[in-house]
């Protein structure tokens, strides 16, 4: 199902950018996999990060950064899965909608994945951003570390860092060192995998290092359904490699450079359907068999290939710095969505007598993106009193996406929905300075400020196939058929996209016939109008089949509109020309002072601010301008304190941070008439559209503690209290749509909701203890992650109230009892980890456990007329590792 943003959120997501490392640090972060994860931790205050786009302590920077290491998210159970990170993260929420990864940190992020949306938090892959956060889990191997970086990052991010980036910085090459690792697994769900890294040194001034992995999972659904052929959804055949070279060439002048590849194939991501379930039982969604899903029809299948390059060239001139970061990146995703009749809750009929599994109702995806980013930026000398940040930077992006929604088996006429757009583009530049002064050995007032411009444009086609086909007596009205066995759209493929001219019925059923590159074994639509696209006959061919005889329309047999067997009418729909474009500027800035009160405290307040780009939404009229919105803002206001101390005779840390967020120009889903009686004046057809009309506040106070318990065992405790409040909102209830009427849905006020996904409590605790042996060592570790309830959407389970357009109300009812309960109840995940490490730190061999328990928890929700999508978390897995360093 194609979805716009569904309200409001602008989100947040993670990153953090990696400049140089130094040849030393590299090497020191090599050999980390050889040793014993509690010897690593002797002094946690060390961990480097880049969330200034410098390498600093992260105890050093201030605000809230999580970083983990490539050892903990192997030995944590994260693994390769990117969304197995928010167990322990707090207060990131990351899903997976066809493919597309969604991340929000804080309740702040983007559900909007159509050509037109962008992400609230920023992705990058070593501090280089990455605009479609497709595939992003393809880069989950062979790692440094993953950095978080918490609130608005706009002065030294840019565009979309909304909630915040997330920063996956790959493994770079090791000067002067030959080494690498083999690594295999196994696990339930019939999943292996294996991973490999092998570093060249050449001459004592270059590297290569090459790098691959390859991931075989089962699904955690179950086909419930009758026809056991069809694999359910969520199967996952991953593989990817990626070679990076590096070159200290002389004392001012490095380069690193980078190359990846990756595939994503299997059985795809969408979610599973719970609205019939729940008006039939009463039941809310945790209470429902959300994995037992009926499947029937389609075989979901996904084919997504993801290219890249990245370069980094560094020239110290003395004084300052000059550097060049870019990279382009191509995307081609592909995916048909798994056929699906809802969930098998207790006492459903699932045999052929209660679903009918000749229904080949899905939807088809594709999506081609080339984007490539340019970024220059001096940096003043680190050591001075001053060190300043001055940068320019582009972005380029070209898309082409192709959506087909098919709906089987209707009673009568046929619609589907198609949005095709040969001709996307994006394009950003942006300016931002930069910079930090020492006022006195102990305090510091950083300042900073960007300028961004921006654009965007697409043409193409949207909107709906419909096909009104007249019986005997101009009686409504004959069913068709698309998308049976053997079917395959056209989507980009298509001969035509100019759609501004074409209204004779030959024209238009021929332009519905060239959305077809192949036609399934069972379809109907090219036999019934196929004679009008070929002007042999311009009421169609007639005919009645056993799988279309809806039992209460016959052929014309004596009509005189009727020629050679054609309808007494034929009405023929096909998409709207789209056209639109939009252009933005803002400001970013950031003020932030720190204050020393010894070498191992530091107090520090700031003010930053963050965007989320702008848009327009879709054609409804030729004649009209596509209606625009404006980028959203985040303006936050932090004060906190880091700490280092003594624990036990040992480094530990304890920081704080509260936080204040004014959410402003957010983005809702409401509703625009799309067309009217031109006798009556009334509106007759509605639409939703991205518009801003929120508001929103948000506050809460995150709290961290690194402490070591003894020489061999860490305890790592976090906790975040988060309050969010939607203080303006007043939009179209998406969930009381009524197509029967045009389309109307009734105004709701989601003043006092809170943001979705925003979770009251999140608490997590990290234990890690080693034992050494006499030829090696012994290490465990538990994961526990807390999540207090959070709603799915912004509706938080207000009333249904279903209206007229005049305002006369027909019936309310709860969200329970309309098919709509958005309430994730807390839960509790819990991972553990347990291995071996050879005396030589040569080999390892671990065995992992995620999701201990086994707990169904709903990360995004998609909510419209009788739909009521989940997505859920990866559940239980249980798995063994080998790992071979040389």
């Amino acid at each position: 199902m194609r979805k716009g943003s569904t309200a409001a959120l602008s989100f947040s997501a993670l990153m953090l950018a990696s400049a140089a490392m130094s040849p030393a640090y590299a090497q020191s972060v090599e050999k980390k996999d050889q040793q014993p994860a509690a010897e690593t931790a002797e002094n946690p205050d060390a961990i480097i990060v880049t969330a200034n786009r410098r390498e600093e302590r992260l105890q050093d920077v201030a605000g809230v950064v999580q970083a983990l290491t490539a050892d903990e998210l192997r030995r944590l159970g994260i693994g390769n899965d990117i969304r197995n990170l928010q167990a322990a993260v707090p207060g990131l929420n990351i899903a997976n909608q066809e493919g597309n990864i969604e991340i929000f940190i804080r309740g702040v992020g983007s559900a909007n994945n159509t050509e037109l949306g962008d992400p609230a938090a920023a992705p990058h892959i070593n501090g280089v951003y990455i605009p479609r956060p497709r595939g992003l889990g393809l880069q989950f191997y062979d790692l440094d570390r993953v950095e978080v970086n918490k609130g608005p990052q706009g002065t030294l991010y840019g565009r979309n860092a909304l909630a915040g980036t997330l920063n996956i910085v790959t493994k770079e090459p090791v000067l002067g060192e030959l080494g690498g690792f083999v690594q295999g697994q196994i696990g339930t769900r019939h999943s292996y995998g294996g991973e490999a890294a092998l570093n060249v040194p050449i001459g004592s001034t270059s590297a290569l290092r090459f790098a691959g992995y390859f991931d075989k999972q089962g699904s955690s659904f179950k086909n419930a359904g009758i026809d056991k052929t069809l694999k359910p959804a969520g199967i996952q055949d991953n593989v990817a490699g990626r070679v990076s070279f590096k070159s200290n060439i002389n004392e001012r002048l490095s380069i690193f450079l980078m190359g990846d590849y990756g595939q994503e194939s299997g059985t795809g991501y969408p979610g599973a359907n719970i609205y019939s379930a729940v008006r039939a039982t009463g039941d809310r969604a945790e209470d429902l068999p959300m994995r037992d899903v009926v499947y029937r029809g389609w075989q979901g299948d996904l084919d997504n290939v993801i290219w890249g390059v990245q370069g980094r060239v560094s020239y110290d001139f003395g004084p300052f710095t000059a550097q060049y970061l870019g990279s382009y990146r191509k995307v081609d995703f592909e995916q048909t969505n798994s056929g699906q009749d809802g969930i098998a809750w207790e006492g459903r009929d699932v045999s052929e007598d209660g679903v009918q599994y000749d229904n080949y109702s899905t939807q088809f995806w594709q999506t081609r993106s080339k984007a490539q980013t340019h970024e220059i930026r001096l940096v003043g000398d680190t050591a001075q009193r001053l060190r300043w940040t001055v940068g320019a930077f582009m972005f380029d992006e070209k898309q082409q996406v192709g959506f087909l929604s098919l709906v089987d088996r209707g009673y009568c006429c046929y619609s589907g929905t198609e949005f095709t757009m040969p001709d996307v583009r994006g394009k950003s530049k942006a300016a931002y300075a930069d910079g930090t002064f020492d006022i006195t050995k102990q305090t510091r007032l950083t300042a900073g400020l960007r300028y961004t411009d921006e654009k965007k444009s697409r043409y193409g086609i949207g909107g709906n196939w419909a096909l009104v086909l007249g019986g005997e007596d101009f009686a409504c009205c004959f069913a068709t058929r698309l998308g049976t066995p053997g079917f395959r759209p056209s989507l980009l493929d298509r001969p035509n996209f100019n759609v501004g001219a074409l209204d004779t019925p030959q024209e238009l059923a021929n332009f519905l016939i060239e959305g077809i590159a192949s036609i399934g074994s069972r379809d109907t639509l090219v036999d019934q109008i196929g004679s009008i696209a070929a002007g042999t006959n311009p009421l169609g061919t007639c005919f009645v089949r056993s799988d279309i005889d809806n039992g209460f329309v016959r052929c014309p047999a004596n009509n005189p509109n009727n020629t050679n067997g054609g309808f007494s009418y034929a009405n023929l729909t096909i998409p709207g020309q789209q056209v639109g474009s939009s252009k933005f500027n803002y400001w970013d800035w950031r003020l932030v002072g720190e204050h020393d009160l010894t070498p191992n405290n530091m107090l520090y307040a700031k003010v930053s601010t963050g965007h989320k780009s702008g848009g327009f939404n879709d054609s409804f009229d030729a004649d009209l301008i596509p209606e625009t919105f404006k980028p959203e803002k985040l303006v936050v206001y932090e004060v906190g304190s880091k700490n280092s101390f003594s624990f036990r005779g040992r480094r530990a840390i304890g920081n704080v941070s509260a936080f204040y967020y004014d959410y402003s120009d957010q983005v809702f889903q409401d509703l625009t008439t799309i067309a009217v009686d031109p006798q009556t004046g009334n509106a007759t057809g509605f639409s939703l559209v991205n518009r801003n009309v929120g508001k929103s506040r948000l506050w809460g106070i995150e709290g961290e503690a690194i402490l070591p318990l003894s020489a061999m065992t860490r305890l790592h405790l976090n906790a975040v209290y988060l309050d969010t409040e939607i203080t303006k909102g007043q939009v179209a209830d998406a969930r009381a749509q009524d197509f029967s009427i045009g389309g109307f849905a009734p105004l709701i006020d989601l003043k006092g909701s809170r943001l979705p996904l925003a979770s009251k409590w999140n608490l997590t605790g990290r234990l890690q203890h080693t034992v050494k042996l006499q030829r090696g060592s012994v290490d465990g570790q538990v994961l526990a992650s807390y999540r207090s309830s959070f709603y799915l959407t912004q509706y938080n389970e207000l009333p249904v109230v279903f209206a007229t357009p005049d305002g006369t109300v027909t019936r309310v009812e709860t969200a329970l009892e309309a098919g709509f309960p958005d309430r994730q109840e807390g839960f509790v995940t819990v991972n553990l980890g347990v291995g071996y490490t050879s005396e030589d730190g040569r080999w390892r061999v671990e065995g992992y456990a995620t999701n201990l328990f086994d707990v169904d928890a709903s990360q995004k929700a998609l909510v419209g007329s009788g739909i009521n999508v989940r997505f859920l978390n990866e559940a239980r897995s249980f798995g063994v590792r080998v790992r071979s360093s040389f």
